[in-house]
């Protein structure tokens, strides 16, 4: 096989392999979803566990899928990102990755467009601060907005199965570095007193009286303005839970934000300033 070919197989296969599972109507996207027989003991697989592994010379040069031309990172350095999450399942359960191995959606990995194929990253549901450890061995997802493809297990992991995506941080991994040890997971956004929130101007998405469904709001603002990468933060405040975004500095800041979320949202944002 040529280079050509084969750099052509891989963003081939890469496109095959990512794709966005999310529950419609009771059923996946496109009949994917977790296989018949998931094992048991979902919540106990453990994560991916950092090593020192050569790079994939093929799976790391640059690519193009759907006439846009990725530069993969040549080699292993400290990387965060914060966007959309999803995750692929049963469609893709023992097809090839862009690194050549076998897909395992019971395995802690994950498929991004630049990160060094193999390394490790630690990606953070922001919306429950939960975290997990996964490989990267795969590229995608390739549609807009979205930065990491998760495995069904590490999706399930943080919580965001049923959701199909969740907003999320992913900071990489170099083994045996301080920055391995000092990857921690972003803060979990736990509700706290308005009173706490600094000074600035703020917008206010919505108010529940149940702390699930504002979580759940949250998490479907993140999925549809993919654009958006400032935390929503869930506060408690007088037997209500408030979801408030900012703080900006200036109304006129905070206004072309709120213009924009009412024009694809259809509702209006209440402005709060503190």
């Amino acid at each position: 096989m040529t280079r050509r070919a084969a750099a052509a197989l891989l963003a081939a296969l890469a496109l095959a392999a990512c794709s966005t599972t999310t529950p419609r109507g009771g059923a996946y996207y496109k009949d994917d979803g977790p296989g018949a027989n998931p094992p048991p003991n979902l919540d106990q697989i453990a994560d991916a566990k950092p090593r020192v592994e050569p790079l994939n010379s093929a799976a790391n040069r640059p690519y193009e899928v759907l006439g846009k031309r990725y530069v993969p990172l040549a080699s292993l350095r400290q990387f965060r990102q914060r966007g959309i999450a999803t995750w692929y399942g049963r469609r893709f359960n023992g097809k090839l990755t862009s690194s050549g191995e076998r897909y395992d959606m019971y395995a802690m990995t994950a498929a991004h467009k630049l990160l060094p194929i193999p390394s490790y990253a630690r990606v953070t549901n922001l919306a429950n601060g939960r975290s997990v450890v996964v490989r990267i061995n795969d590229r995608g997802p390739f549609h807009s907005g979205r930065i990491i493809d998760l495995s069904y297990a590490a999706a399930h992991k943080l919580g965001y199965v049923a959701a199909g995506s969740a907003m999320v941080q992913v900071d990489s991994i170099i083994p045996g570095s301080r920055a391995e040890s000092s990857a921690a997971p972003a803060p979990q956004p736990a509700p706290q007193p308005v009173v706490a929130e600094p000074s600035g101007v703020y917008l206010q998405l919505g108010a529940f009286s149940a702390r699930a469904s504002a979580e759940s709001f949250r998490v479907d603002v993140y999925r549809k303005l993919t654009w958006l990468s400032e935390a929503i933060h869930v506060l408690a405040s007088g037997g209500m839970y408030k979801l408030h975004l900012g703080p900006y500095h200036s109304t006129d800041q905070a206004r072309s934000v709120a213009q924009r979320i009412e024009s694809e949202l259809n509702f209006k944002p209440v402005f709060v300033v503190r």
